[in-house]
């Protein structure tokens, strides 16, 4: 019995050892700093273990909160793969999208998105509970200051989420998966969506491929970000002057 434990233990090392290590590395990356993500760097995990202790009679404990999860997200998805390019890899940053990249074909890209885009912003800033829904932060909408703060943080949030799936994930394992690699990222991404609206987790599926496809066509995930902040500030825009 023993042997043969002996036997599979060096079968399943010797299998280890084949393995491409960078890819072994962001693999497990994703999957512990996403794991960290859900648990301790959310506004429910701040609201169970800081709220009631510290913050209870804080009048702006809303938007602490708010900025608790903006911020811890920035550096779990962000600043954690960025020290493990540079000290674990031993690669320079820029390969992982922070560059300008083609810029011609990415600002043409960003334009015709946000164009595509109109119509749809358009129809959901008239919806009823648009207001419910826009800012994430609602408190943001009754102080121009704060909506301002919370806007540069929301910024934040956004790049460090467009770098770990467009940039550390995405050229991280391009070497080894070629295209592949859009559809390799494109899971945790969507998977991250479930619990919102249907339409908005289903739509993330092609916004994944599409975004994927832009950050390895331009070499940079900048151009993907911008899109994604034109959206999203622009909803909030609208729903601080409704509100």
């Amino acid at each position: 019995m023993w042997k043969t434990l002996k036997t599979e233990l060096n079968q399943i090392s010797a299998e280890i050892k084949k393995l491409d290590q960078k890819v072994v590395y962001i693999f497990l990356s994703v999957a512990i700093l996403q794991t960290i993500s859900f648990y301790f760097t959310s506004p429910k995990f701040f609201r169970i273990n800081f709220y009631y202790q510290y913050f209870d009679e804080n009048i702006f404990v809303d938007f602490i909160e708010y900025g608790y999860w903006l911020i811890a997200d920035f550096i779990v998805l962000f600043i954690f793969p960025f020290l493990i390019v540079k000290f674990l890899f031993r690669e320079k940053i820029i390969n992982y999208g922070l560059r300008i990249g083609d810029r011609r074909f990415g600002i043409i890209s960003a334009i015709l998105s946000i164009i595509f885009f109109i119509p749809i912003i358009l129809l959901i800033s008239n919806s009823v509970n648009f207001t419910e829904y826009f800012p994430l932060y609602q408190g943001a909408t009754e102080d121009i200051s704060i909506f301002l703060f919370y806007e540069i943080l929301l910024l934040l949030f956004l790049f460090a989420w467009e770098f770990f799936f467009r940039g550390f994930m995405l050229f991280g394992l391009e070497e080894k998966f070629g295209m592949y690699s859009i559809f390799i990222q494109m899971i945790p991404f969507v998977i991250l969506h479930n619990g919102k609206p249907f339409v908005e987790t289903f739509a993330s599926i092609f916004g994944a491929i599409f975004l994927g496809y832009l950050a390895l066509r331009t070499r940079s995930i900048l151009y993907g970000f911008f899109i994604h902040v034109i959206i999203l500030v622009t909803l909030d825009v609208l729903s601080f002057f409704r509100g």
